[in-house]
């Protein structure tokens, strides 16, 4: 199974702000490749996000988002760094997990998008894009 469209031109912030599950604040940069995926609550393709393994998308950073914050006990035990972060997916222009961007900091652009089937579908998708 693959994403359908292609990816939207489209520039990528160089900071982001959030929270963590427990409500602390994280001010970060992309400063390497990173694979942003989007999630939320009651999402058969966001579980399966949320439960992989740290090294499930290949050798990228990865950074998990979600506009809210979830109570599920997955999303606390997670392998994934989780941030709660409704202006970071705005600022990405994602409307609605599950789904993925590839965010290229030297650039200043999303370089690759699309819907998150499973973690091995995505590793694929992005591979390209990582040499």
């Amino acid at each position: 199974m693959r994403s359908f469209e292609g990816t939207r031109e489209r520039r990528a912030p160089r900071r982001y702000r959030g929270t963590t599950l427990h409500g602390d604040v994280v001010e970060g940069e992309f400063t390497t490749r990173t694979l942003v995926l989007a999630v939320k609550d009651d999402c058969l393709g966001c579980e399966s996000v949320v439960a992989s393994s740290a090294q499930a998308f290949g050798e990228v950073a990865t950074l998990v988002v979600a506009a809210r914050p979830s109570a599920d006990p997955a999303w606390a035990t997670s392998a994934h760094q989780l941030l709660v972060s409704e202006s970071l997916l705005a600022d990405l222009d994602v409307r609605w997990p599950p789904f993925y961007v590839l965010v290229d900091p030297r650039d200043e652009r999303v370089v690759c998008e699309g819907v998150v089937f499973a973690p091995a579908q995505v590793r694929e998708e992005i591979a390209p894009y990582l040499t």
